[in-house]
């Protein structure tokens, strides 16, 4: 009986990633301003641990809908520019209609693998800047190093990152409830996910590995804060296509199941004021 671990397949990996994303791109966009609430004090971390400032040349990596490249674009004024990219072009079509519905012409989007960036110009930015996207690349040091080839000298990246599993509940509860449901193995090994980068010296190591000096870790307390449980397990049925992905084989009576549990275990975070979901963001940022 052979009892040896399949190899994580990346090609597989991101056709799936990709799929999800198209799918869900609707409902991140829908819930953009909630979004743009949760991730505000690791958004505003990470702009300014890039050295954002008037005139300077963005790159966006897994932009998404692009409430921070909206962010991003307000910094940078007239004279700079911000280019987002992302490998869904569903949801990179928000990002597109958000920037011309706020008037900012200096954005532009452009559908792009997070590990393609060779093909852009050479030392063509100043800041690269990637929200809840790093985690999710199959080649983590391919995917930096392009980045790196991008900045110009002295150049900053500064990336978002969930922490560990335990200061993550809002998330890793329906993750862990799915894969028992699911009968899913352990991730394989070189698998990215959510929490691929949350350990303690884990993503300084990771930057420094790809070529950039002097990394900094802030750590940023973001509770989820919704009306109730129900909301939140609503915020992720609706946006988070991974947890689909990962119900893929159960029966839809099953997946209702799966999420009534879900809710249930997720309402011990609830109080007087509703619903708080404990989220703890890391922002990281170093220097070409």
């Amino acid at each position: 009986m052979d009892t040896t671990t399949p190899a994580f397949d990346p090609v597989k990996f991101k056709a799936a990633t990709r799929a999800q994303w198209e799918s869900a791109a609707e409902a991140w966009n829908r819930w953009g301003p909630f979004i743009g609430r949760w991730l505000a004090p690791a958004t505003e971390a990470m702009l300014d641990m890039a050295h954002i400032v008037p005139g300077s040349q963005v790159l966006d990596v897994a932009a998404g809908a692009g409430e921070q490249t909206l962010a991003a674009a307000r910094r940078v004024g007239p004279q700079g520019r911000v280019l987002a990219t992302d490998i869904s072009p569903a949801i990179l079509d928000y990002a597109q209609q958000a920037a011309r519905g706020a008037g900012l012409r200096n954005v532009e989007t452009r559908e792009l693998d997070g590990e393609r960036h060779d093909v852009l110009d050479e030392a063509a930015f100043d800041a690269v800047i990637s929200r809840v996207g790093l985690i999710y690349f199959p080649d983590q040091q391919g995917a930096l190093r392009g980045l790196h080839r991008c900045l110009k000298p002295g150049g900053r990246i500064s990336v978002v990152v969930y922490s560990i599993p335990e200061h993550n509940c809002f998330f890793s509860i329906p993750v862990n409830i799915i894969r028992r449901r699911a009968k899913l193995p352990p991730p394989l090994p070189g698998q990215p996910g959510p929490f691929s980068l949350g350990a303690d010296g884990v993503l300084a190591a990771t930057l420094a590995r790809a070529g950039f000096r002097d990394a900094q870790v802030r750590c940023i307390a973001s509770p989820v804060r919704l009306p109730s449980a129900a909301e939140c397990v609503r915020f992720e049925r609706e946006s988070f296509g991974a947890l689909h992905q990962m119900m893929a084989a159960l029966s839809a009576a099953e997946r209702d199941e799966t999420w009534q549990e879900i809710e249930t275990e997720l309402r011990r975070f609830e109080g007087p004021a509703g619903f708080s979901g404990p989220c703890e963001m890391l922002v990281g940022a170093a220097s070409k």
